[in-house]
């Protein structure tokens, strides 16, 4: 199910066969530095992962992670989206694609279509964004969409620190 489209990307509703490609996603060196190491070894747990975040997040918050996939090919690319943390006040922007599509806008393309959309149709008015201390390419991002840094966080005791942004 389609959620969003921009020029080049399409972002929808992560299902079970997208399994195959979170796995791939969520095993990238790059992924486990920058957000961390979400013990996704094979489909089996990437379809839990799958069922347990994204598509709960859709059920309980009317938004989610989603796919993003190139418009022409369907060629998914990455993932981004919402998420409601207990640690957090309010929902946080998330984004991770794969490094072969890094450096090409697609990013900034879906995360800044995502916020107008969240504005306009989920009616949120304050946005959030983490990042680690020292993912300079995602605080770059941050930084081009408006978001302005707060202050450096701990979400859980037994979790490193984090970069906190928000938009207003």
């Amino acid at each position: 199910m389609t959620v969003l489209e921009t020029e080049r990307l399409s972002l929808r509703k992560l299902t079970i066969e997208d399994a195959q490609f979170i796995l791939t996603l969520l095993n990238e060196p790059s992924f486990i530095r920058y957000i961390g190491d979400k013990q996704v070894r094979n489909v089996e747990d990437a379809e839990a992962y799958i069922l347990n975040g994204p598509v709960a997040s859709y059920e309980r918050n009317g938004f989610g992670l989603y796919l993003v996939e190139l418009r022409e090919s369907y060629t998914p690319v990455g993932m981004c989206g919402f998420l409601k943390r207990e640690e957090l006040p309010d929902p946080d922007i998330g984004f991770a694609f794969l490094p072969e599509f890094w450096r090409k806008g697609f990013a900034f393309e879906t995360a800044a279509a995502l916020l107008q959309d969240a504005r306009a149709r989920l009616k949120l008015q304050r946005i959030l964004a983490i990042t680690s201390l020292d993912n300079e390419a995602s605080i770059k991002l941050l930084e081009r969409l408006g978001f302005r840094f707060e202050r450096v966080t701990q979400l859980a005791a037994d979790r490193e620190q984090v970069k906190l942004f928000a938009t207003d």
